[in-house]
């Protein structure tokens, strides 16, 4: 089973796949230096990355990304304030310090050519002053801050008194259940119930941190494409409007959360993936929305939405994919449009049955989604998708609750679709910013 600390992790923008993944992969080359009693011999470390790294490398943030993993750094840790400093000075020297405390010099390569294992591959290989390779480690970024192959947040292979590989066999076990009193249940076998819940309000803390950073910090976002932040300024013209005066009020403060969230994300500030960070902005926001407006919303609430978020993320993860590189966007902002939709409509009440039309109403109103970023950059069109399906994730949620969980196509068929469609798509459509609004929109 995934956990929730699975796909409800802290780091660093602008891309979980492209920045958290590599940043991981680094530090655990770096390490393994270290275990085997290399590090101090090694002179020179090759950095190669292939495929939709490559491609986008500099617009991702993954060169600046596998440095400070070389120097130990970890996503959910790493100084936001003063890596960018630290990454040019790296780049001047040509010199990066592994683990902080043995100088090397360094290459980065970019190739367009994918490796065998997965479109987000990288390769390091530390050498000693004669040339001679002293260890090389292949790694695959997979999304989410996933590295392939590597084991879950659980801490061993305990069975989970409710496991479920499909939404059907998910439904069957929830019965009168919800389904986060399901997931919490499994959560449970590695936890205490208590940490559970204190860890998935932490994440909620993060992501409200990261909401209100991005509504007060002004600027232009890092890059090139000279993009304005609009989260302060939409927020001012939201305080300065009367209450009430405008029915769509609510939606627009759901906008402003989701590209708080992800112009933060852009900058390379500290974010939840949720489950990726170019789909950052969707869960906040939509978990803004239920605290503003759902009468009765509480913590308990909060916790019972992350669970039921979780269930979904998991399921489409293991089914198909949350990586842009591999399916496009419809695996980063379709997944967690269905899994905040999933989530509120639990949230509000739902069943186990409306919660699970709520994920596949919205999943599938993304189907066929292209990860298209301009310039490289999770900016155009990131920041926009994701208020824009922060806000089909609540209609999604509201037209499930208002049924009674009954119709036509399953979640199952809706994730095995988004498969076959990402499985379908010319390869320049996902996240490579060789398609799409990538070659079309003028750089300046």
């Amino acid at each position: 089973m995934i956990s929730a600390f699975d796909l409800f992790t802290v780091g660093i923008g602008p891309s979980s796949s492209h920045t958290v993944g590599p940043m991981r992969a680094a530090r655990l080359f770096a390490r393994a230096l270290a275990d085997t009693a290399l590090l101090e011999r090694v002179s020179f470390v090759r950095i190669d990355l292939y495929g939709s790294l490559g491609a986008t490398g500099p617009g991702h943030g993954t060169d600046k990304a596998v440095l400070l993993g070389l120097t130990g750094e970890e996503p959910a840790t790493v100084d936001t304030e003063t890596a960018d400093e630290r990454v040019g000075r790296y780049r001047a020297e040509g010199q990066v310090p592994l683990l902080g405390r043995h100088m090397a010099d360094y290459d980065l390569a970019l190739h367009r050519r994918t490796l065998p294992g997965h479109p987000n591959g990288m390769s390091f290989t530390a050498c000693d002053p004669t040339g001679c390779a002293l260890l090389s480690r292949t790694s695959y970024s997979v999304g989410g801050g996933f590295l392939l192959g590597e084991r879950s947040a659980c801490p061993d292979s305990r069975a989970v008194p409710h496991p479920f590989t499909s939404g059907e066999e998910l439904l069957a076990r929830a019965g009168d259940r919800r389904i986060s009193d399901l997931v919490l249940a499994n959560e449970n076998t590695w936890r205490p119930e208590k940490d559970v819940r204190a860890g998935l309000l932490a994440i909620w803390d993060v992501m409200r941190d990261c909401v209100r950073r991005g509504c007060t910090t002004e600027g232009i976002l890092p890059g090139g494409l000279n993009v304005a932040r609009r989260a302060p300024g939409l927020r001012r013209a939201l305080e300065a409007s009367a209450a009430g005066d405008d029915p769509l009020r609510a939606m627009d403060r759901v906008a402003l959360h989701a590209l708080a969230v992800n112009e933060e994300n852009a900058a390379g500030g500290r974010v939840v993936t949720a489950p990726t960070n170019g789909a950052a902005g969707i869960i906040p926001a939509v978990l803004c929305h239920y605290q503003d407006c759902v009468p009765e919303a509480d913590d308990e609430g909060v916790v019972r939405f992350l669970l039921t978020a979780a269930a979904i993320g998991g399921l489409i993860k293991e089914n198909a994919s949350i990586s842009g590189a591999e399916v496009g966007s419809q695996g980063e902002v379709g997944s967690a449009a269905a899994m905040a939709a999933a989530g509120l409509a639990e949230a509000m009440g739902g069943t186990a049955g409306q919660a699970e039309n709520a994920a596949e109403i919205a999943l599938e109103h993304h189907l066929g989604l292209t990860c298209d970023p301009v310039g490289g950059l999770v900016q155009i069109p990131c920041i926009e998708r994701n208020a824009v399906a922060a806000v089909k994730a609540i209609t999604a949620a509201r037209m499930a609750v208002s049924g009674n969980g009954q119709h036509v196509v399953p979640l199952d068929t809706a994730i095995r679709t988004m498969r076959e469609t990402g499985a379908d798509m010319n390869s320049k459509y996902k996240e490579t910013a060789r398609g799409g609004p990538a070659v079309h929109v003028i750089q300046c």
